[in-house]
């Protein structure tokens, strides 16, 4: 083999890497029926000596694994996994709430993050006594009791976060009612099905990125913070994308799942009627915009066929 033939076929190895790199967009089963035969075209077409995927082609297959992904989505039962998937949602904001206060309850945020895992796990049944037992605790709280233990109150942040008590800025009506919403949901999900399909890892990496922002405050009124600003990100990133699969599914399970995590935050502007501003209530009004694009984005799409 010459030097030329050597190193062309070194390209090609590269280049080869690289596109498979960008396949894992789609699904495990996709790859494993197309993928081998989607990069042998990839690279037959590809210009002589590249060894890097161009823009176009990364852009429509990270696009293409995205649809593949959202239709495969649709095998589940639609309202169940809908409603799973909302109480995912809801659960990891309410663990991120405890995440800054670790060092005062650390066993309460060890049973919400063993809690999210569960759900994360589709175990159901297994996650409805713990979240139950996390719910009370909160609850708790919130009443400034000392139930389930004797946890001294208020419940202060370590010193890195700083802030507030724990739910110390606003009353208890939003947290009861956000943690009895994922315990009715998981309560109906364990009598219906119970085992429902798992949810990406990445859904345990979003309470960390959330640590620190209190889902259920009313803080753009006093300027965003970085955590603030993370969070509302998160949020339209996420609808965005359920707007996006109901559309390219036709499905409505994911305008369940906005639904869900919509009520807790609703419950939010409710109980602080007054103290909210121009900015809080914008958020809310975006909040429930991309909710009603999601519920009607289905109704106005047709069906795509993964690339």
């Amino acid at each position: 083999m010459t030097v030329a033939a050597a190193d062309r076929r070194t390209r090609a190895g590269i280049l080869e890497r690289r596109y498979l790199r960008l396949l894992r967009a789609y699904p495990r089963a996709y790859r494993e029926g197309h993928g081998g035969e989607l990069v042998a075209i990839l690279l037959a077409t590809a210009e002589p000596g590249r060894t890097l995927p161009s823009a176009r082609e990364s852009l429509a297959l990270v696009r293409g694994g995205l649809r593949a992904r959202m239709i495969g989505t649709t095998e589940r039962p639609g309202w169940t996994d809908g409603l799973h998937l909302g109480v995912l949602a809801v659960s990891v904001a309410q663990l991120a709430m405890l995440v800054p206060y670790a060092a005062t309850i650390p066993v309460w945020v060890g049973l919400s993050a063993l809690a999210v895992l569960l759900i994360t796990l589709g175990r159901v049944r297994a996650a409805l006594p713990v979240v139950t037992l996390v719910a009370v605790k909160v609850c708790s709280i919130t009443l400034g009791r000392t139930w389930l233990d004797l946890t001294v109150l208020p419940v202060d942040p370590d010193p890195f976060w700083g802030g507030g008590a724990l739910y110390g800025g606003g009353g208890p009506v939003a947290p009861v009612v956000g943690y009895a919403l994922v315990v009715l949901s998981l309560l109906v999900l364990a009598t219906r099905v119970p085992q429902v399909g798992r949810r990406s890892w990445l859904w345990l990496a979003a309470a960390p990125l959330l640590a620190g922002a209190d889902p259920a405050g009313l803080d753009l009124s006093e300027g965003a913070g970085p955590h603030t600003a993370v969070r509302i990100g998160l949020e339209i990133g996420v609808l965005l994308l359920a707007v996006r699969a109901g559309h390219v599914a036709r499905d409505p399970r994911w305008a369940v799942a906005c639904a869900i995590y919509l009520i807790p935050v609703c419950a939010v502007y409710a109980e602080n009627l007054g103290a909210h501003g121009e900015k809080d209530l914008a958020h809310l009004a975006l909040l429930i915009l991309l909710t009603g694009l999601a519920t009607a984005a289905p109704r106005h799409a047709r069906r795509y066929a993964p690339l």
